[in-house]
């Protein structure tokens, strides 16, 4: 599973249990990451949660890391043994709009927030099976 964590909205990304290709699974209020993972949970296996790390090119923290990093801690509080890795979110929402256009949707829906974050979450998620 891939989260792309924000202050206001987050996106959700899974993959097949084969591992082969990252889907997006939904954007839900970020408020409400704690209570829609205790019910995902409960319903779906889940090996590993990959969570993008906003930073800057010189690696220092951006607006968002300290939200990021508050999430990290209330995720692992609340399923200390599901394994977490931080991931680099650098360009995730860029390629996101980018794969947005070569899709072809209209200029409307590449507006919708909730649907970019929800493409960076599953980019995350494939670049992260490409690697491993």
């Amino acid at each position: 599973m891939a989260i792309d964590y924000g202050g206001k909205r987050t996106g959700i990304a899974v993959t097949d249990p084969l591992q082969i290709i990252a889907t997006g699974l939904t954007t839900i209020e970020s408020k409400e990451l704690i209570p829609f993972l205790k019910k995902y949970f409960s319903a779906e296996p889940v090996e590993l949660i990959i969570i993008g790390m906003p930073v800057n090119w010189d690696e220092s923290d951006t607006h968002g890391t300290p939200l990021v990093r508050k999430a990290i801690a209330a995720i692992q509080k609340e399923f200390p043994h599901m394994p977490l890795k931080e991931v680099d979110e650098r360009f995730t929402s860029k390629m996101a709009k980018a794969a947005m256009l070569e899709m072809g949707l209209k200029k409307k829906e590449r507006r919708d927030k909730k649907l970019v974050d929800e493409i960076a979450a599953t980019i995350m998620l494939q670049e992260y099976m490409g690697r491993n």
